[in-house]
């Protein structure tokens, strides 16, 4: 009797042993990442969380999300980026604020072995990070660049424009999407690499906003008080094109001015069924953090790290012009399409 309860005790405790050590094994084995955005207030990078939070959940990776205070914060992105590497990550996905302030931090991950990759806004120098998953930002601002024009018509020649951008430091994204409405718009950007340049007299002026309807509001205000005749608006995205339309409702211009934008949440789409936005550039958040956490994963994986769509050096997830006003030449879709396909 005796024997065989000593027998029985080592079976369970080699089990239990081995219980333990398999369990501390797929712990050590376990993939982890990180999602840092610019915030978590935006309807934008809420649904990439939301994003990033499923397929996560799908493929059994522990994801950890972070946010900067507001736009433009990037000494909370560059903490991030220290608590990322210091919790043994195997990869980290960021929307930078500061998109060339922010390489040194992406380097001293990536030399720490973690994949970086940007979200929607490129790091200057792009391949500071391992991969960029993104809209083409300089199409979507083409795009509405193209269709205000179309849309003036004959009178786009002495159209009177405000830039509403995002921040001082003129992160990627900000220039792409600027420049890109200029080049729509058949302005002469200079150096495209550069917001401010332009010497075009149809041009009165640009200030930023931070991303936000308050921003907006501000930058739209200040830029009345240099011209009241401002008939045409390009901005950074769509919390900051309504805080620009409160603005002009305030002073009763809100019919004289046309209002573009990018983005394509639901918000945005919605203000452009009411009028409040003639039309904006459509992205797809959800699929660039979703895309990103596959990634990460199969480098966990393999250690293969994903390549960029041919012809570009960035992944390219998507872009479509959302207007009920359709112009000749410029491809669009219709808001109903835009609300079946919007986020946020």
């Amino acid at each position: 009797m005796t024997n065989k309860l000593l027998k029985s005790s080592v079976f369970a405790f080699a089990a239990l042993s081995l219980s333990m050590i398999a369990s501390a094994a797929s712990a050590q084995d376990a993939v982890s990442a990180c999602l840092i955005t610019k915030t978590d207030t935006n309807p934008f990078f809420v649904k990439m969380k939301e994003g990033a939070t499923a397929k996560a959940k799908e493929l059994g990776v522990t994801l950890k999300s972070y946010a900067g205070k507001i736009d433009g914060d990037s000494e909370s992105q560059v903490a991030a980026i220290e608590s990322c590497i210091a919790d043994g990550a195997k990869g980290i996905l960021i929307a930078a604020s500061d998109t060339a302030g922010i390489v040194p931090s992406v380097k001293k991950a990536r030399d720490a072995g973690l994949l970086v990759i940007a979200l929607d806004t490129p790091l200057q120098p792009v391949d500071a990070a391992d991969a960029t998953f993104a809209t083409d930002n300089l199409l979507a601002g083409k795009l509405i660049g193209q269709w205000a024009a179309a849309t003036m018509g004959d009178k786009a020649k002495d159209a009177k424009i405000g830039f509403l951008d995002l921040t001082p430091s003129q992160p990627s994204v900000d220039v792409l999407r600027d420049q890109g409405f200029m080049m729509g718009f058949g302005i002469d950007t200079k150096d495209p690499n550069k917001i401010g340049d332009e010497d075009d007299p149809r041009i009165v002026g640009h200030d930023v906003t931070n991303g936000n309807e308050e921003g907006g509001r501000k930058a739209m205000e200040n830029l009345l008080q240099k011209d009241n005749s401002i008939n045409v608006i390009h901005t950074i995205n769509e919390p900051a094109a309504v805080g620009a339309y409160q603005a002009l409702k305030a002073v009763g211009l809100e019919s004289q001015v046309l209002i573009v934008s990018v983005d394509g949440g639901c918000p945005g789409v919605k203000s452009v069924q009411e009028g409040v936005i003639g039309a904006t550039s459509q992205q797809y958040p959800l699929q660039m953090a979703a895309l990103g956490v596959e990634a990460i994963k199969k480098f966990a994986d393999t250690g293969e790290k994903p390549k960029p769509t041919e012809g570009k050096d960035f992944f390219d997830t998507g872009v479509a012009l959302v207007t009920d006003k359709p112009v000749q030449g410029v491809e669009s879709i219709d808001v109903k399409t835009g609300l079946d396909k919007c986020w946020g």
